[in-house]
């Protein structure tokens, strides 16, 4: 989200972006961020740094010049305020465990954020927490980090006949049908056909996303809807379309069909991508998302333990914060934003379930 790919994606969706770059007396660069800019009612503008500022946050000094930038950016540029959702790790593993470790140059940075005016924001756009897969050593070290049940699993999909290939442009259209039918299974909401295809197609171009399909073998006979998943290699079951930049793997989009969950297609899958983004070079795979509360009560709990089984190491982040720029216009749109994006949640969620019905 901090690359020009993205920054062109979101331009044509309302967003201007405003590149900024850091760099020390020799000319390397220090520090960067892609800002987005949006213009609202009112003459004003937002603006919103996604997965960024990228700095290496230990650096006190760069880190603060970094912020009062921004800050000073916002105003301006007339700004309501600037929201940023920084990887600024906090601490690893889960709260009050025996594995948490916390990051003392996180907290300090962000109690310093907190006494300049910073608020911890009502709209958190990103996850704040994150799991990561150390993919360091061979495949028999990655099994060993995985939980029993996880390498059971893995072993049974390669046993009922799981295969995992590569997809291609022509595979979006059903895998964005496949998405759909899970974000109605599982309560969540997504944007339409178009966002997606055009996202997925403009990283797959430039070599930075894969889609990756699992496939179990067709049946004898199908009606209409099977034959819509059914290619050459066998009936599509689930699917994944990992990123990858600078080293690192991120696994943004999965979907699935009900039909042969049992067969555990998204641990073969999984697996697959670990292996392919170690073949490009990366030294880690972030599976995207952990709870903020590590208990069932939160709504990520079943995904979480899946991606626990897999070895992955809880990355605790501070999450979204904006800055004020114009306290009382700030006032305003946190307090009337939270009604406008409840009621195209819901307008969403109607929208795509019609389309899975058609």
């Amino acid at each position: 989200m901090q690359t020009w790919e993205w920054a062109l994606f979101k331009a044509a969706y309302g967003w201007q972006p405003l590149p900024q770059v850091w760099r020390d007396e020799n000319g390397k660069v220090r520090a960067a961020a892609l800002v987005l800019r949006r213009s609202v009612p009112g003459g004003f503008s937002i603006l919103y740094v996604p997965r960024g500022p990228l700095v290496d946050w230990a650096d006190e000094e760069w880190s603060r010049r970094v912020i009062v930038e921004l800050q000073n950016l916002a105003r301006r540029l007339h700004a309501i305020f600037v929201k940023i959702d920084p990887e600024l790790v906090l601490g690893y593993g889960i709260s009050g465990t025996g594995e948490d470790r916390s990051n003392p140059a996180g907290e300090h940075m962000l109690a310093w954020m907190k006494a300049g005016g910073w608020r911890y924001s009502q709209e958190q756009i990103q996850f704040r927490n994150t799991a990561r897969l150390d993919l360091a050593g061979s495949e028999t070290d990655w099994l060993a980090r995985m939980k029993q049940k996880a390498r059971y699993n893995l072993r049974l999909a390669q046993k009922k006949g799981v295969q995992v290939r590569a997809g291609t442009l022509a595979d979006l259209p059903m895998l964005y049908r496949m998405y759909a039918e899970t974000s109605v299974r599982d309560g969540f909401v997504i944007r339409d056909e178009r966002y997606y295809l055009g996202l997925w197609q403009r990283f797959m171009e430039r070599g930075l996303a894969e889609p990756l399909v699992a496939e179990v073998a067709a049946p004898a006979t199908a009606g209409a809807e099977a034959d819509a998943v059914i290619g050459a290699g066998g009936e599509a079951v689930a699917g994944i379309i990992p990123f990858y930049f600078a080293g690192r793997a991120w696994y943004l989009y999965g979907m699935s069909r009900q039909a042969h969950r049992e067969k555990m297609p998204n641990y073969l899958l999984q697996w697959e991508a670990m292996r392919r983004a170690k073949a490009r070079g990366c030294s880690e795979y972030d599976l995207w998302g952990a709870p903020d509360v590590f208990d069932e009560s939160d709504s990520m709990w079943g995904v979480f333990r899946f991606k626990e089984g897999l070895g992955a190491q809880v990355v605790r982040t501070a999450g979204a914060w904006d800055f004020p720029a114009r306290p009382l216009a700030y006032i305003l749109y946190t307090r009337v934003l939270p009604r406008v994006l409840a009621v195209m949640r819901r307008r969403g969620q109607a929208r795509t379930r019609q389309e899975i019905t058609l």
